[in-house]
């Protein structure tokens, strides 16, 4: 069955993500950028980047290594349009993170965020434990559930809606319980609302033995 992401034009996803009624653009790239003055990793891999989802909040000297997955194609390219020289080393990779390893080295951190909603998550979590360093951490964001709230915000880009067929919620427990099945523990969790005032969860995961931050 093919991902109704592939058929979601790159236009439509950045425009809808930054529309007034969704505020979902700022959001995912300010947790990012949190997460990476938490932890200062030397290589990064976000997963579900689209055409670089943040990767304008990543400093391209302290940060060696930048590793983009999507499973759309079409929006790696215009990734590597924009950001190829930016850093010095960015790797785009377009697979399914549910049933492919990463084929690079493993990172410092790993960013997925709006992306463990429409994948088999157990899967996921493994094939990503993989691309985490034992002494890295995997940083999550997962939306909610709100009575009354459409899980696909409904805009002017209609192409979006086609997403709302496919989408599961993850609890924050679950992923928990999942995550530290695939090799991660818990160390930070957190509720973050959008500027539209939809409700997400942000979980940090050390990698292998827990530890501090």
């Amino acid at each position: 069955m093919s991902s109704p992401w592939l058929h979601v034009p790159l236009a439509d996803y950045e425009g809808h993500m930054s529309a007034l009624n969704v505020g979902q653009a700022q959001l995912l790239a300010d947790v990012l950028s949190d997460a990476l003055e938490s932890h200062h990793p030397a290589s990064v891999a976000v997963i579900g980047c689209a055409g670089g989802n943040g990767f304008d909040r990543i400093d391209p000297v302290s940060v060696a290594r930048v590793v983009g997955v999507d499973i759309n194609r079409d929006y790696l390219q215009v990734a590597s349009t924009r950001y190829s020289q930016r850093f010095a080393d960015l790797q785009l990779h377009c697979l399914d993170v549910s049933q492919s390893r990463l084929p690079t080295d493993p990172v410092d951190l790993v960013f997925a965020a709006l992306v463990l909603e429409y994948v088999d998550v157990f899967s996921a979590l493994r094939q990503l434990r993989h691309a985490c360093r034992d002494t890295g951490h995997l940083v999550t964001l997962v939306q909610l559930p709100s009575v009354g709230v459409a899980s696909v915000t409904p805009t002017a880009f209609a192409s979006l809606q086609s997403l709302s067929t496919v989408l599961k919620y993850v609890s924050p427990d679950a992923l928990q319980e999942m995550a530290q099945s695939a090799g991660f523990w818990l160390i930070r969790s957190s509720t973050v609302t959008s500027a539209a005032g939809k409700r997400f969860a942000v979980q940090t995961f050390s990698c292998g033995v827990p530890h501090g931050p």
